[in-house]
């Protein structure tokens, strides 16, 4: 017998049909002898219909009643996948947030899991009931509702998995597993068996879509065993995310990241003095604009041209502030660039092999791909190229890397 944490997303609960299938799947675990717990979002679209409510009333609401708007949007689903599962005999109890005791601190909106009281979610997982808790939400130290943000169902369902100190979380979405990169720019990508935490969390900073940061973050300081897993399809065992192992070492490339949303900017012509790049990023530091990729030349007359990428909604914000820097450093110029995107090699395995950034290069430049800027660290290398440049790089890179599909004799 296993204790099995499981997260359902709001595609996977996005009609009554889906709800009755996902009983029927929490079901099969019942009657195998697992103990389940499950963690649902609200049903797709819910919690937009709800701002959107809001919204039609205030163009500022507090962000202490928009916590307890969208947070009904869970409790319409662990009440309606309660009802399911009784109805075919699987005797379950539901809670939200607060029922639980998930506290949290009082940031609304994106709010942290600081503790879990999970006294009454033990006893009922001895009686020999199945668990319903709704994701997304807690409740802090006054006892006001919280929400924590994006992905936080998917945090949720980590944090009870930790608590409770079960044998798996399994995350079911609408993809059925990690794959080598996108399948829809690759074709030939390959469903991976396991990734380390790693890889997974470099892979969702990056720019994958198939977990948040956060729920990774949080799998990996606790160690609990993540699998990613289909909600449509039966069958199949996923993908596994868990600590580094010999096996997983031994590749050298888990996958190809890529991230779309960047844009690239330069302030040319700076005089090259102590303190310069706090006087360039300080400014876009304090607009809250995150800064990811930086290089700096510094050329022979005793100036230097500083870059540094941006997610692609902050670019013209960023523009702004670097113009009315340039002009107080008595900068050249500056150029912007919206059009690029980054592509990234991930893999613990790079660790022991040698040669994998000049292989990458060698790819890149078969294909005519030119390299704008490059970043590595300990387990990935990214590059900037021009956007159009995209799928051609990912799909070159992923050949190179023979990371497709094995063939079948």
């Amino acid at each position: 017998m296993a204790l099995i944490v499981q997260k359902y997303g709001g595609t996977s609960v996005g009609s009554v049909e889906r709800i009755e299938n996902v009983a029927r799947r929490v079901k099969q675990h019942r009657d195998r002898g697992d103990d389940v717990v499950v963690v649902v979002s609200a049903m797709s679209g819910e919690t937009n219909r709800l701002i959107a409510l809001a919204n039609a009333i205030s163009d500022t609401p507090s962000a202490r009643e928009m916590d307890v708007l969208v947070s009904t949007g869970e409790q319409v689903t662990i009440a309606l996948l309660c009802i399911a599962l009784q109805k075919i005999g699987c005797n379950a109890r539901s809670y939200t947030g607060a029922q639980v005791h998930i506290l949290t601190d009082s940031a609304h909106s994106k709010a942290r899991i600081m503790d879990i009281d999970h006294a009454r979610v033990c006893a009922d997982i001895k009686a020999g009931r199945v668990v319903v808790v709704a994701g997304f939400q807690g409740v802090d130290e006054a006892g006001d509702i919280t929400t924590l943000g994006r992905g936080g169902s998917d945090t949720t369902a980590v944090a009870m998995a930790a608590a409770l100190k079960a044998d798996e979380c399994q995350i079911f979405t609408d993809v059925d597993g990690v794959y080598t990169t996108d399948p829809r720019v690759e074709p030939k990508a390959r469903k991976l068996d396991r990734i380390t935490f790693e890889e997974m969390l470099e892979m969702a900073s990056l720019g994958s879509k198939v977990l948040q940061i956060r729920s990774v973050e949080f799998a990996g300081k606790y160690n609990v065993p993540l699998r990613v897993l289909s909600s449509f399809e039966d069958g199949g065992e996923g993908t596994l995310i868990t600590l580094e192992e010999e096996h997983v070492e031994a590749a050298k490339i888990a996958g190809i990241a890529f991230n779309r949303d960047e844009a690239k900017l330069t302030i040319r012509g700076v005089p090259d003095q102590p303190g310069v790049a706090y006087k360039i990023l300080g400014p876009v530091g304090e607009a809250n604009v995150e800064v990811d990729m930086i290089v700096q030349n510094v050329a022979n007359d005793g100036t230097t041209d500083f870059t540094f990428t941006v997610n692609r909604s902050d670019y013209r914000k960023a523009l702004d502030i670097l113009n009315k820097t340039a002009a107080e450093l008595g900068a050249r110029e500056v150029v912007g660039d919206a059009k690029i995107v980054k592509i990234s090699l991930v893999g613990v395995g790079m660790r022991s092999h040698a040669g994998i950034a000049s292989k990458m290069f060698a790819a890149l430049s078969k294909e005519g791909i030119n390299i704008l800027m490059i970043s590595t660290s300990e387990i990935k290398i990214s590059v900037v190229v021009d956007e159009k440049y995209l799928e051609l790089g990912v799909r070159a890179l992923h050949d190179a890397f023979e990371l497709a599909e094995e063939s079948v004799a």
